[in-house]
């Protein structure tokens, strides 16, 4: 899943994109050329001390670009918590709703939800962007976010969408310090006990900057990658990342050295 920001305060691909859908779109085009099975576009910034984005401004970033992708073959998604969006992107051409607040944010984000009939990623969260990394705290950062996705989509069955449509991401640096990323890295695959994809978004996270002599966001790459192979290693199936050629390269490899090492000599 490569990374598309559509926001004027983006770091990566989407820089200064929200102003011109065409190249969005052309952005999005090279991703799928270099890999990627869908492109998640995001017209709201929702990393630690992000402002909300009205969904106005929301809707005006994501849908040109949804609409100049809708006939190009492209498996696209929306990264955002607000229904409205949602919906004005699932009626663009958009084919998943990626939803960092695991349709809590938001009443009406539900009803879309159960109204289009689109799958869904069900993040783990703590807080609000805007106050998130304020001292996070968990009993066990790995089982009380398992358990916490396990409640969430056990309401969002009984709600009446379908379990066949949801998948689960634990939510790496969403209201949790190093630790506990790292905590729930290293046991990824638990989410395997969930029955359900897991999607991962570790890519240029703060924990590999913490990891590394706090190295900015722009010189994260060989830590992303190295955090792709780890939730590949652990049979994450979908992994969300912003270097789609170089991760895609990573893991090609990867998957090539395991499976001539499983293969039987003649």
């Amino acid at each position: 899943m490569g990374i598309l920001n559509v926001t004027p305060d983006s770091f990566s691909t989407g820089k200064g994109l929200e102003a011109d859908p065409q190249a969005a779109a052309a952005a999005a085009v090279s991703m799928a050329e270099a890999g990627a099975a869908i492109v998640d576009i995001g017209g709201e910034s929702t990393r630690p001390g992000a402002k909300t984005v009205w969904e106005g401004d929301e809707i005006a970033r994501v849908k040109p670009v949804i609409e100049a992708l809708r006939h190009s073959g492209v498996a696209l998604s929306v990264d955002t918590r607000k229904g409205q969006v949602m919906e004005a992107a699932l009626t663009a051409g958009a084919h998943l709703i990626n939803d960092v607040a695991a349709l809590t944010w938001d009443d009406e984000a539900l009803a879309v939800a159960l109204r289009t009939q689109a799958p869904v990623v069900l993040m783990h969260h703590q807080g609000n962007p805007a106050t998130m990394q304020h001292d996070p705290r968990y009993r066990d950062a790995l089982l009380d976010v398992y358990d916490w996705l396990e409640a969430r989509v056990d309401s969002v069955v009984a709600a009446g969408v379908g379990r066949e449509r949801l998948l689960v991401d634990p939510g790496i640096g969403f209201g949790k310090n190093l630790r506990h990323n790292l905590q729930i890295l290293n046991g990824l695959s638990l989410f395997h006990g969930l029955g359900l994809p897991i999607v991962l978004g570790a890519s240029r996270k703060r924990t590999i900057g913490a990891l590394s002599n706090e190295a900015p966001v722009a010189d994260r790459l060989g830590g992303s990658i190295a955090l792709a192979l780890t939730g590949a290693g652990q049979g994450a199936q979908i992994l969300r990342v912003h270097d789609v050629f170089e991760t895609v390269q990573a893991v090609r490899v990867w998957r090539g050295m395991r499976d001539e090492a499983l293969t039987p000599s003649g």
